[in-house]
């Protein structure tokens, strides 16, 4: 089945604001539905059966214009359960649709379905949507291009086309069972086999050439790249042979253009990049790497589409490879991000939160649980495992947010601290016993309306690496970054209070810090946690919980009536 769209004006006109949140009633209504399938695909010289949306790898692509809303009605025609996130639409007032599996809702079953209502509001540019439910997102993703509404245009010149460019990574083997596995032994699970490039690895990988991604252009023209790393557990280098790259907006925000040679993206970011094809005509390779700086396991290969302009001449044997950053290179990722400044424009302003009400420091670790079996495959017979603030989220059976709404017992705690539970050198101190973490379902109950700033404490705890870190239902400032322990004296001196970027997934620094700030006026429940997938598997989350404002307009919608039961 395909995707179904149908346009409704709907008959108001103006503009209101939820508290800084602005929903324009002007607004077109999407329907569309898509189908959860087996389906059988061949990468890598092997062919396996996987779950799909429509059949589709990567799945297909949701359209609106900034301030509308989108039906999508998901049908599981799969093994398992299986939710859908709408990653970085801010959902206001609407937790329901956000989608994390036990956390806003239960799995939609085998056989049945569940109508999301994506609710737009200030977003404008690329986010992207995926499952959320274990590792089923690693084929389960698709993008959401959202453009400027009717009567406003990019503050960029129109360029002549746009294309949506998905990093992803591709697995042999069933990635559920991988998962599975890992989380049975306590190991780290298997790496990727590939990275691909909108579905294809590409050069230099097995069986990949001939069906490699191509990108046609036409010599002179400006095209707009949306880019998104749907990959799994590494950042990427990203470059285009030959050819400047001008970012002009992260995570559907606007950016100060920043003009590069090669980009650094996270999984869950999302980047607007323009290039020109201003080359002699020929075939250039677009390509990305990762960029890894821990010593756990990672996957080293390159995966590459070609830039390939149209017209009558002789393509090279070997197309121009771009200079693209080594593997280790944190300079050239640190060089890259701190480039990064808010468009901050009369069009597009911005409002960064001056005060703060609520203060919150939270450690980011990879730990080791104690093994509860004859041998377990993590470092020194134990179990890996990840936290925040030292403890490591167990997923509850029944969802949060109907636990929260129900006043139902013995789901989570409210008692998620704003500081770790110890003081010591995060970044200097590795001994064995910082490693144990406690296991909790725990949550942080925050009043509407409060300004919020949290600063992420990397640590040097088991592995440290660059932790990109992703907050559901809001977009917020990122203030700063910066390496060893955070100083509440000099750090805030260091502070981008002038045109930060507005983002929703951000990078936390291998053994440093990241500060972020937000004002709390979008009432639910919201999941916080690491989008490297094996860190969320093993509790690198928590979850936020902003409380209703004094008012309906300010208050949590009730919920829907179709909602997945909880079994």
């Amino acid at each position: 089945m395909g995707v179904k769209k149908v346009v409704l004006i709907l008959a108001f006109l103006g503009l209101f604001y939820l508290d800084g949140l602005p929903l324009c009633t002007a607004s077109v209504v999407h329907n569309y539905t898509y189908v959860l399938k087996e389906t059988n695909f061949t990468r890598l010289c092997s062919t396996k059966s996987m779950l799909t949306v429509d059949g589709q790898f990567p799945g297909p692509v949701l359209r609106v214009q900034k301030g509308d809303t989108a039906f999508v009605t998901v049908q599981n025609n799969g093994k398992y359960g299986v939710t859908i996130h709408w990653h970085g639409v801010k959902q206001p007032r609407n937790p329901w649709s956000d989608g994390p599996e036990n956390i806003t809702q239960c799995p939609i079953k085998p056989g049945k379905k569940f109508t999301y209502e994506v609710v737009f509001s200030d977003e404008e540019g690329t986010l992207w949507w995926h499952a959320h439910s274990d590792w089923s997102r690693a084929t389960v993703h698709g993008a959401i291009v959202i453009s400027p509404k009717n009567g406003t245009s990019y503050p960029f010149p129109k360029p002549y086309a746009e294309e949506v460019i998905i990093l992803a990574e591709w697995f042999k083997g069933d990635v559920m069972e991988i998962i599975d596995e890992a989380t049975a032994t306590g190991a780290d699970p298997e790496v990727s086999d590939a990275y691909t490039l909108n579905g294809q690895p590409g050069y230099p990988n097995n069986c990949s050439i001939a069906t490699t991604y191509r990108l046609r252009v036409i010599q002179g023209k400006t095209y707009l790249l949306r880019l998104i790393n749907a990959g799994m557990n590494e950042e990427m280098f990203f470059a285009i042979a030959n050819h400047k790259l001008t970012v002009v907006a992260q995570d559907a925000s606007y950016l100060k253009p920043i003009n590069t040679s090669y980009v650094m993206i996270t999984p869950g970011q999302t980047m607007d990049i323009l290039v020109t094809a201003n080359q002699s005509p020929s075939h250039y390779y677009m390509a990305a790497r990762p960029f890894f700086d821990s010593n756990a396991p990672y996957d080293e290969t390159n995966t590459t589409a070609i830039f390939q302009y149209v017209g009558n001449y002789t393509p090279p044997s070997s197309p121009s490879f771009p200079t693209l950053p080594n593997i280790t290179a944190k300079s050239a990722a640190d060089n890259f991000t701190a480039r990064l400044r808010a468009l901050a424009s009369k069009d597009h302003p911005i409002s960064v939160p001056t005060g703060v009400d609520e203060r919150i420091f939270i450690t980011v670790s990879v730990n080791q649980l104690t093994c509860d079996k004859a041998s377990c495959g993590g470092p020194n017979n134990s179990t890996l495992a990840a936290s925040l603030n030292n403890i490591s989220f167990s997923t509850p059976k029944i969802d949060i947010l109907q636990a929260y709404y129900r006043n139902l017992s013995n789901v989570y705690e409210s008692s998620f601290p704003n500081l770790p539970p110890s003081l010591f050198n995060f970044t200097g101190d590795s001994n064995d016993g910082l490693l144990l973490p406690s296991i909790g379902t725990k949550a942080k109950i925050i009043e509407y309306g409060k300004r919020v700033e949290i600063v992420f404490q990397g640590t040097s705890i088991g592995n440290p690496e660059n932790h990109p870190m992703h907050l559901h239902g809001f977009s917020f400032y990122l203030l700063g970054t910066g390496y060893g322990n955070f100083n509440k004296t000099t750090s805030p001196k260091t502070y981008n209070l002038i045109d930060p970027p507005e983002v929703n997934t951000f990078g936390v620094p291998k053994s440093g810090w990241a500060t972020i700030r937000f004002v709390a006026n979008n009432p639910g429940v919201w999941f916080m946690h690491c989008h490297l997938e094996r860190h969320a598997s093993w509790g690198m989350n928590t979850v936020i919980i902003v409380k209703n404002g004094t008012t309906s307009a300010t208050s949590i919608r009730p919920p829907p009536a179709n909602l997945p039961t909880c079994s």
